[in-house]
């Protein structure tokens, strides 16, 4: 098992020099869903479509109790709605609303992660253990799997679903085309949040601030990164042949090189006072920009 090591000189950056655009919003922005040079924000009771050559958003949706990650797919978006327990699907270019379906959410408080993949949505509907796939054809529930309690979080890629169990420090691979799991894997301590891509499946455990990196061939876990930030919260991504992790204590920033498990640090500098919602939407557009363009 490989523990990974820090660079030697963490990498400065300047927000206000790097960003080239700067967006304030009322409400309290929260998760992102990027889709080409626009991005889906989620917000109080609703989601808005920005755009970095508009001030203001160029779509606005209600969607009461909006939680938890979005996600962009079959040319629509997909939010959950933690008050109602369903599934707005809404046409990505215009805003309008598809379809609201039925079928719960495993998280209360939205600390949810929805997937797409083999022409369906995937969502943790029950915190008793279910994964409902979701027909992006007829926009019902296909198939109810079941799954490790107190799993909130799913990805899709490798030609499967994978999905965290939170307190049971593993994650579970589900073969869509039987809609059984078919591996679960130990990792860290209260794994959530995941991303899948660049060279494997990594785990942000909240638990003991490490990320684990599953390789897909082997369903086990291949290196254990130190990336020292442990608590709730937290973002975890791919892109640009590094896995990125956004903490919300200790080091705020930084990547992972996916191939050699060496972790980049990286120094954010801010100017001025920054309301707590801008801080989201800031720290959730840097992370989008640095994946987009290699940072």
């Amino acid at each position: 098992m490989l523990f990974s090591q820090y660079n030697d000189v963490p990498k400065e950056l300047s927000i206000d020099s790097a960003a080239f655009a700067t967006l304030k919003l009322p409400g309290s922005p929260d998760f992102l869903a990027p889709v080409g040079d626009d991005v889906w924000i989620l917000n109080i009771d609703r989601v808005e479509k920005l755009s970095a050559k508009r001030k203001k958003p160029i779509l606005s949706v209600p969607v009461p109790g909006a939680c938890g990650t979005m996600i962009v797919g079959l040319n629509s978006l997909w939010v959950a709605s933690c008050s109602k327990k369903v599934i707005y699907r809404i046409d990505n270019r215009t805003g309008k609303l598809l379809s609201v379906i039925p079928c719960g959410i495993s998280d209360k408080h939205g600390e949810i992660m929805l997937a797409i993949g083999n022409n369906s949505l995937w969502v943790l509907s029950d915190s008793t253990g279910v994964l409902t796939r979701i027909s992006a054809k007829t926009n019902k529930i296909q198939a109810l799997i079941a799954v490790l309690p107190n799993s909130h979080c799913a990805v899709f890629n490798f030609n499967s679903v994978w999905i965290t169990n939170t307190t049971g420090n593993s994650v579970q691979r589900i073969n869509p085309k039987i809609n059984k799991v078919v591996a679960t894997i130990n990792v860290g301590k209260t794994p959530r949040f995941l991303a899948a891509g660049e060279n494997g499946v990594w785990t942000l455990n909240q638990g003991d601030g490490t990320v684990s990196h599953i390789d897909p061939e082997q369903n086990k876990v291949v290196a254990i990164v130190n990336t020292k930030v442990p608590g709730a919260g937290g973002d975890i991504a791919t892109g640009a042949g590094h896995v990125w992790v956004r903490a919300t204590k200790g080091i705020f920033l930084q990547s992972i090189n996916s191939l050699s498990n060496i972790i980049n640090q990286f120094i954010l500098q801010f100017t001025g006072v920054v309301p707590y919602g801008l801080h989201k939407i800031t720290y959730g557009l840097l992370l989008m920009i640095l994946i987009q363009f290699g940072f």
